[in-house]
């Protein structure tokens, strides 16, 4: 328990950080100089005593304590939300190199999906820095996939555990990123207008590189599905026109990533049981 409780305090600083990121990248400012946070608002620095995560933001009750411009409630929730999810990742596994590697998913994903609700944008500081992370780690963590390993076998080579699974991170991140962009591209030239971005397609690509082949393709179904049915819903009930209206297709996949990253091996095994 006491790892659980760890993480949650991890996941707590670490979502502080994602804000900066989250504001920062898509305005292209660094995210280390000023080193010190400070208000949009009024600019002023943020001393260290109201920038403790969550606790900070109900002290001050939520506003600028210089301007007393209300502070988003983006904030806590991203805080919130990256501690549960570490909470998550942790309490089953412990303090392994696993559950490091999930937790570091949740945290990119996490800030893409804010940055992509607030600014339509995924920086490539989450998206091409997330799919090198998740080779990287697919050398010292085992991607639990067998697409890879079947076709790899039949070379009649004794493959190493941590080719293979690199292969296997390195077809989810390749597969699915090319049926995400083949689909873009064909809209494109039937609507002659973009219907997705390289930012969706990047974004799809690190979430391969850290699930393998199996996971990412549920991950991209579940987002596909679910942002359909969404955006619909959205679109009729404010009203806005069909054919302009820009769904943020990354806020999806970030969401679907995160439920697959939790649960997807149930589904996967449930699944392969069927047949």
């Amino acid at each position: 328990m006491l790892e659980s409780l760890l993480a949650l305090g991890a996941g707590l600083i670490i979502g502080s950080f994602l804000n900066v990121c989250i504001y920062r990248l898509p305005r292209d400012l660094s995210v280390a100089q000023p080193a010190r946070s400070y208000c949009p608002g009024c600019e002023h620095p943020i001393a260290w005593y109201d920038n403790i995560p969550l606790l900070s933001y109900l002290v001050l009750r939520g506003r600028c304590r210089h301007c007393r411009q209300r502070i988003p409630w983006r904030y806590p929730i991203v805080e919130c939300l990256t501690a549960l999810l570490f909470f998550l990742c942790v309490h089953p596994l412990g303090l392994t190199l696993l559950a490091a590697k999930y937790c570091l998913l949740c945290a990119l994903l996490v800030g893409l999906v804010f940055a992509d609700l607030e600014e339509r944008i995924l920086p490539d500081e989450f998206t091409l820095g997330g799919t090198l992370a998740g080779l990287i780690l697919a050398w010292f963590v085992p991607v639990d996939d067998v697409i890879a390993h079947a076709l790899l076998s039949m070379a009649n080579v004794d493959w190493q555990p941590r080719v293979m699974s690199f292969a296997e991170s390195l077809a989810g991140a390749l597969v699915p990123t090319f049926f995400l962009w083949f689909g873009g591209y064909i809209y494109e030239k039937i609507r002659h207008k973009e219907g997705l971005g390289l930012g969706d397609v990047k974004m799809m690509a690190m979430i391969g590189a850290f699930l393998g082949l199996r996971a990412s393709l549920l991950t991209l179904i579940a987002a596909s599905v679910l942002g359909s049915i969404m955006g619909l819903l959205y679109i009729l009930i404010t009203r806005k026109d069909a054919s302009s209206y820009e769904l943020p297709f990354g806020t999806f996949l970030g969401a679907a990533g995160i439920v697959v990253a939790l649960l997807g091996q149930r589904v996967i095994g449930w699944y392969a049981a069927q047949f």
